[in-house]
């Protein structure tokens, strides 16, 4: 084990030195790595939104508006088709997703069908391999009324060319920002995220992605007044409409477009030159143009109306014919408001309403703060982790702090690699993997140190101390790689972040683990050729210990379930602080721009807007407040109104540092997708463990995992704090350690099992425990450390999270002591077991002799 050949020797020494130079690029600015190659300096470490600023919304598109618009279209074509026909009819209506017309006469019913045929044919599904969806299906009842339905197929497809085609737009609109390396992908069957990084301006960027932007000149109606148009009913080829002034102007529109935005091929903001106005000059393409002409020379003298998402920007009479392609669009704008409409124009129209169902924005000066907090903690966890090992294990100490520096090069390393993106609560998997990658060496250091109590020579001990501990870390660790899987696939935005930090994490503590402190060994060995263990290892402190664990079980099991019942009852009667991840609702963070935050100023101003229940608190700083808005009864719209009403109230006086808006929508989603990652994650460990060890062993993993859980949801509910999105990435990550303490403990008792056959099981589990104690103490502790640095320096945003893992990690401890133990006696692991309370002196022998 301690060998390694000059291939094995160059392999490892060359992946370090690769890791280094690649991770090398993270050390150098934008500016200092331009000049530099590109496969060099584009393998980078992506900072989140959460520590560069930016924005991340999630748009949806609606299905029924995908629904009212393709029944709009086939009523209309139902309409031309059946008049080209010289077809009788009446009652042509579309509800629901049904178009129904009557034929009024029985002996054109065969030439209606066969005019309305072509809308029933398939459409293309546009894969690689073919196939057709087919959108409309026609029925007769028999007595001249025609049904045409939508089917769902139909409307799917629909759907999901929207979400593509919305995706080019939103693309080209986002570009026109200038923002860098904007991230827009799709969500699922009707959902689009963007995240745009460093962005200055979120409310900009919003208003730019929930206009349609459908542009169209239609000629105005006059054949019947306004008033008769509006009181009335008005003619079926037109529609009212309003312009956008104040107050709103009706006009009577003809529903058929002269020309539509789909034939612009330049929209520019300029300047009038009469008077000075901000206007937006477009320019036709040649079929455009011809037809535009067209429309101008017949309808001279004629109002017409240039609409812009179902509003009339403006409605000019055609003084003499429009023939050069061009024109121009005046609608009292702003500079701004010009140069947004142009930016519009250009990208293109949405095919559908897009509305914000999910925000979550920083702003640059808190990302700045969070960069910092989390460095500052990051370096001071290490630090603390560093000497800690070298005061309790010395030389063998300072092994173990060579290997964890090259695991965090090679963490970031393969970081830079996949081009992930680091978060605040990456920040805090990175800490963790410190705290983690420990324990690999100190099981290492433990089992060297028994091989040798048992009177082995120095060199066997320390090549069946590695083999022996191996088996052992690859089961603790492939646990804990099983719930970050779970954490990457349900979490989203930072959550993912923290994921794959941990996954990472986990494969490059197995990889330093197993080759490099196996090689620095190897080379200690050759050249020092020593004869005993170094005087520095301090852990013998945990020799010889004999306690007796198993002996107050029945207490500790009496005691966990008055604790269970408790904080059951307290979830069920006071329930959970729920963030706005499951509830819905609205965070916004924000900062006195001078003196400090009146928070009774800001409950008042609040209050007057009625937008239900508001709390604001302080935040930090006596600068800084934190305000919590309610869900909107009106939805995903509601919700962005909101916030738009609290800028106006506040943006006078406060800076806004952050902003997370949450939607109904996504909250449900969010809950469900929650809960079903933590069954996953329990099911798959259970199966594992089932698997490597037998179902007793299983059984009590899982045991312990729900004792966990419910145990820290009961510390969310009496303690008051905010349960998120990131709490559940908490509770999975506190199952994960503490399936990695048991599974260190199981593996013990198994090997004990094969070694003392007529053992009685308590002594056996008694004796296991201790022989595994030195190694639970100084691996919690180094979690400790590390996760205490971040609650005590990391900053406000991740403080909850991080106080959930101090408090998991030290019930994990418990659990995997008290009840994932004895519960191996309770299901009765080894039937011929003799009584429980036999005497504890083979215990001690055990422990003395393993």
């Amino acid at each position: 084990m301690l060998y390694f050949s000059r291939w094995k020797t160059v392999f490892i020494w060359l992946s370090v030195a690769i890791s280094a130079f690649i991770a090398s690029s993270n050390l150098f600015s934008e500016e200092q790595l331009q000049g530099m190659p590109s496969w060099y300096s584009h393998n980078k470490v992506t900072l989140g939104l959460d520590l560069q600023g930016g924005s991340h919304i999630m748009l949806k598109i609606e299905r029924s508006d995908i629904v009212k618009e393709r029944l709009e279209t086939i009523v209309g074509d139902v309409r031309t088709q059946l008049r080209d026909k010289n077809v009788r009819y009446s009652g042509l209506s579309g509800t629901g997703q049904i178009v129904q017309v009557r034929i009024t006469d029985p002996a054109q019913i065969d030439a209606a069908k066969e005019a309305l045929r072509d809308l029933t044919l398939p459409v293309s599904a546009g894969t690689l391999v073919g196939g057709s969806v087919t959108e409309v299906s026609m029925s007769d009842d028999g007595n001249g009324l025609l049904r045409l339905s939508l089917t769902d197929d139909g409307i799917n497809y629909r759907l999901s060319s929207a979400v593509s085609q919305s995706i080019e737009v939103v693309r080209r609109r986002v570009d026109e920002l200038g923002t860098t390396e904007p991230l827009i992908q799709r969500q699922g069957d009707d959902r689009i995220i963007v995240q745009v990084p460093g962005l200055q301006d979120p409310q900009r960027l919003k208003s730019l992605l929930n206009q349609t932007a459908k542009l169209s000149f239609h000629m105005v109606d006059t054949t019947m007044p306004i008033q008769e148009a509006m009181n009335g009913r008005p003619p079926a080829t037109s529609q009212v409409m309003y312009s956008n002034d104040d107050p709103p102007v009706p006009y009577l529109i003809e529903r058929r477009a002269l020309v539509s935005g789909e034939n612009l091929v330049d929209a520019q903001a300029s300047f009038n030159q009469q008077n000075n106005e901000p206007v937006v000059t477009f320019r036709f393409d040649s079929r455009g143009a011809q037809r535009f002409a067209q429309a101008t020379q017949q309808n001279v003298g004629r109002p017409f109306a240039i609409v812009l998402d179902d509003q009339v920007i403006s409605a000019p009479v055609i003084r003499e014919p429009i023939i050069g392609g061009s024109g121009q669009i005046s609608g009292n704008f702003s500079v701004q408001g010009a140069n947004d409409l142009a930016v519009l124009l250009r990208a293109g129209a949405l095919p559908a309403t897009l509305t914000v169902v999910e925000e979550r924005t920083v702003g640059p000066s808190l990302g700045a703060d969070s960069i910092n907090a989390g460095l500052y903690a990051s370096a001071i966890g290490a630090v603390g982790v560093l000497i800690f090992m070298v005061v309790f294990y010395g030389f063998f100490g300072l092994l173990a702090n060579i290997a964890l520096i090259v695991n965090v090069v090679m963490l970031l390393a393969l970081l830079s690699i996949i081009g992930s993106t680091l978060t605040l609560p990456g920040i805090a998997g990175i800490v963790l993997t410190i705290g983690m990658a420990v324990d690999s060496n100190v099981l290492i250091y433990e089992r060297i140190r028994e091989e040798v109590r048992s009177g082995k020579p120095l060199i066997q001990s320390l090549d069946q101390g590695f083999t022996r501990a191996f088996a052992t870390i690859i089961d603790a660790n492939l646990t804990t790689l099983i719930v970050a899987g779970v954490l990457f696939y349900m979490g989203t935005g930072p959550v993912r972040g923290f994921a794959v930090t941990l996954g990472i994490g986990i494969i490059t503590t197995v990889f330093t683990a197993y080759t490099l402190t196996a090689w620095m060994f190897g080379v200690w060995v050759r050249r020092s050729r020593p004869k005993h263990l170094p005087k520095g290892v301090r852990t013998g402190i945990f020799d010889g210990r004999d306690y007796p664990f198993m002996a107050i079980r029945r207490y500790i099991f009496m005691f966990t379930t008055v604790l269970l019942i408790v904080c059951v009852g307290g979830f069920v009667t006071k329930g959970l602080n729920l963030g706005i991840d499951f509830q819905g609702g609205s965070i916004i963070e924000i900062k006195a721009k001078q003196g400090e935050a009146d928070l009774a100023d800001i409950r008042d101003r609040l209050n007057e807007l009625n937008l239900g229940e508001i709390q604001a608190q302080g935040f930090g700083s006596p600068q800084d407040a934190l305000i919590r808005i309610q869900a909107q009864e009106g939805g995903e719209n509601a919700e962005q109104s909101a916030i738009t009403l609290v800028r106006g109230a506040l943006e006078d006086n406060y800076d806004f540092r952050r902003v997370e808006v949450v939607g109904p929508a996504v909250s449900g989603d969010l809950t469900f997708t929650s809960t079903i990652g933590i069954l996953i994650a329990m099911f798959a460990t259970m199966i594992y463990i089932w698997v490597r060890f037998e179902w007793q062993f299983a059984l009590g993993a899982i045991i312990s995992m729900a004792h966990d859980v419910i145990l820290t949801i009961g510390m969310f509910v009496y303690f008051g704090l905010e349960f998120n999105l990131t709490s559940i990435a908490a509770v999975l990550t506190i199952m994960g350690y503490s399936l990695n303490d048991t599974v260190v403990i199981y593996d013990r008792i198994r090997e004990n099992l094969r070694r003392y056959k007529k053992m009685p099981l308590p002594v056996l589990i008694d004796a296991s425990l201790n022989q595994t104690l030195s190694r639970t103490i100084l691996t919690g502790l180094t979690v400790l450390l590390a996760l205490a640095s971040l609650y005590l320096f990391g900053g406000e945003v991740i403080r909850s999270f991080t106080f959930a893992m101090l408090f998991g990690v030290l019930i994990g401890v418990f659990s995997s002591v008290y009840i994932a133990a004895p519960i191996l006696i309770l299901f009765n692991l080894r039937p011929d077991s003799k009584a429980d309370e036999e005497s504890d002196g083979k215990a001690t022998a055990v422990t003395g002799k393993a």
